[in-house]
Order: structure tokens, then sequence, then C-alpha cells
């Protein structure tokens, strides 16, 4: 019952992703679309290469707009059989396509301006009013700025995050722009140019940002240090946890993965020990607000530092074993229990009897003697105990 209403919850927030996003997409391609037609029109009757560019610009936020609209449509999605972990890869991938596509037009931008620099005779004289369009175009952009860097922080999506620096980005190169113009307005025929050569760069140093942290998620690059020490923090806070070893995370979109081996002690019983992960796998999931998955390894000891136990036998070949050494010794056939212990690279035995097998102290001790003595030839084994009830 808790674990339906902990996916239940994730499937809301989930969806609740998914709605802020559209919201602040559409916002966004709606102010991007006036944007676009504005400076391109007045970019080509007001004479503004830069303008133009700008305009370019802009065309390109709201064809990425519909970029993260399919994105974030997709990465709501709950797991499936083909998609085990969910579909946040879907805003990694994006993330990555409008990269590569601001890349492109950056560099587009650019081999443009520079081509009318070195023909003196191609450059234009912008009119005044693209410096007003250009002016409008700051506040616009700064605007949406805020208002998406403020959903991002809501819902922690990198994809919208990302989209609130690149209205950023346009507000900066409408900066460039206005200095370009006016420059050019003031008998600097170059500085049109130049601004849209500055407002190319920028373009192209937001698209590699974007390839490069979207490469990284790709690849599975884990959680900052920081919030992999607040990880280990909460597991060593359940009852039960003596260690943790092996942690992994790897993030997915705004959210991230993780797989951990903790240690407990090695006489606890296997239920005990699945109740301990189940309860470090709750602790996280309502601690860490990036994790939605969380897969836990219960270890009786630390296998990165101790002798491996993978050339022991499972119990029925183990069983075959102790029978064969022990089966001429007092009691054996009237054994309750065998419990087997790997640890350290050898099987520790626990034999149950019963009371009647253990007439006193000494002849318990004694019969254990015989029963370790038994085992001496036997490297894969260790320690026996014999306990009597």
């Amino acid at each position: 019952m808790v674990w339906s209403s902990q996916v239940d919850s994730r499937e809301r927030q989930q969806q609740q992703r998914y709605r802020v996003t559209q919201r602040a997409t559409l916002v966004g391609a709606g102010v991007n679309l006036l944007l676009a037609v504005v400076k391109i029109l007045f970019g080509v009757i007001g004479h503004s290469q830069s303008l133009l560019a700008d305009g370019l610009h802009s065309l390109s936020d709201l064809l990425s707009d519909g970029l993260v609209l399919f994105a974030a449509y997709h990465a709501k999605e709950a797991p499936d059989d083909e998609h085990p972990y969910g579909h946040g890869r879907f805003e990694t991938a994006g993330t990555l396509a409008l990269g590569l596509f601001l890349f492109l037009v950056g560099a587009g931008v650019i081999w443009d301006a520079v081509e009318r620099l070195f023909s003196p005779e191609a450059l234009l004289v912008p009119s005044m009013t693209t410096l007003w369009v250009a002016a409008f175009s700051i506040v616009a952009n700064e605007a949406l700025y805020f208002y998406t860097q403020h959903l991002a922080k809501q819902i922690r999506s990198d994809l919208l995050r990302a989209n609130a620096w690149h209205h950023r980005s346009d507000s900066i190169s409408s900066v460039v722009v206005l200095v370009g113009i006016g420059g050019t307005l003031v008998g600097l025929p170059y500085l049109d140019a130049i601004a849209a050569v500055l407002v190319g760069l920028m373009i192209l140093h937001i698209g590699w940002q974007l390839v490069w942290q979207s490469v990284h998620e790709l690849v599975d690059s884990g959680l900052e240090e920081q919030r992999v020490e607040e990880i280990k923090q909460v597991i060593t806070s359940v009852a039960g946890v003596k260690d943790v070893h092996m942690l992994r995370t790897r993030k997915m979109g705004g959210h991230a993965s993780a797989d951990v081996h903790v240690q407990v002690a090695s006489w606890l019983s296997v239920s005990e020990g699945h109740r301990i992960s189940e309860v470090v796998m709750q602790r996280l999931l309502e601690s860490v607000e990036e994790l939605v998955d969380v897969t836990v390894h219960i270890d009786p000891e630390d296998d990165e530092s101790t002798a491996p136990c993978g050339h022991l036998p499972l119990r029925t070949e183990a069983e075959q074993r102790l029978q064969a050494l022990w089966q001429d010794l007092p009691c054996f056939d009237r054994r309750m229990r065998l419990v087997l212990h790997y640890i350290s690279g050898r099987i520790d035995v626990d034999l149950f009897f019963p009371l009647d097998c253990s007439k006193s102290v000494s002849i318990s001790e004694e019969l254990a003697e015989r029963y370790q003595a038994q085992l001496q030839e036997a490297e894969q084994f260790g320690r026996v105990r014999l306990w009597f009830g």
C-alpha cells in the first residue's frame, strides 16, 4: 500500500512537471513567434543585418520550443517494458538536439556577417525603427528569462533551465544588436555586421553548453559529490545499516537513479535484511528529491575489501559435502536445521539439534570440537557452531 502510494505520487509529479513545462513553453513560443516576425520583418525593411540575425535566433527559439514540448511529453510517461527506467532520457535527448540546432544557427549567422565585413559594399545602414525593435526584444526576453527560471526551479527541470538561459542569451544578443545599430546610425557602418558576428558567437556558445551537458548525462554522469554524501547520510541513518559502499548514481533529465550496497550484520535473517533495504529505499525516495529509482543490495560484509565468495558451492552441493564429512558423527542424523553463512571467502555453518543431544556443557563442547575437526581438510568451510534446543 505504501509503495503504491509512492508510485502514484511520482506519476502525479511527472504529470505536474509536464503541465508546467508545457505552460512555460507555450508562453515562450508565443513571445518568440512575435519577436521572430517583428525582428525579421524590420530587419529586412530597416536594413539591419544584426536585427535580422537576432530574428533568426528568435525563430530558432520557436522551433526549439516545439522540441521542448515533444521531449517533455515523452519524459512524463511511466516506465514500460522497453524503458524500465522511465523516459527521462527524452528530455536529455531534446536538450542535445536543441544544442546542436543552435550551434548550426550560430555558425550560419557568423558566416553571413563575416562575408559582409569583407565586402564593404554589402554593408547596410539600418533605420531608427530597428533600434526600438531591439529595445523591445530586450524587455520581452528578460521577462521570459525570469518567468522560465522560476518554473525550472519549481519542477527541477534542466531542460527548462536551459531554455531560461536561452531567453537570457536572446536578451544579451539584443543588447549587442542595440549597440551595433546605434553605432551604425552615428557613423560606424561596420558595427551592425560586427554585432551580428557577436550574436552568432553567443548562439554558438549556448549550443555548445547544452550539447556538453547532454552528452554528460547520456554517458551516465552521476550526481554532484555533495549530493552523493547526502545520500550516504540518509542510508547510514537507517537502523541496522552498518556501512555503505559501491554507491552509484546517474542523472536522467531532471531526475536520477541510484544503486547501492548496504552492509548489515552477517547473522540477520534474509527477511530482516530485506526489510532494512525497503526502509533505505523509502527514506531515499522521501529525502532526495531527484531520486525516482533506487536499487539496494544487502551485504553481510564489505565485499570490496573481503575475500570473494563466488567460488563457494550453493546449498545443495555444500550439504552433500557436509553429509560426507559428518554422517558418522553423533546426532547428525537428528539435525533439525542447517544454516550456511558465506563470509570472507568461506562457509560458516550453524547446526541445530534437539536438546537431548547435549546432556551437559562438556558434551556439547566435545561434540562441537569433533564437528569442527572434520572440516580441517575442507578449505571452503570455516567455523562450525552447534545449537541445542
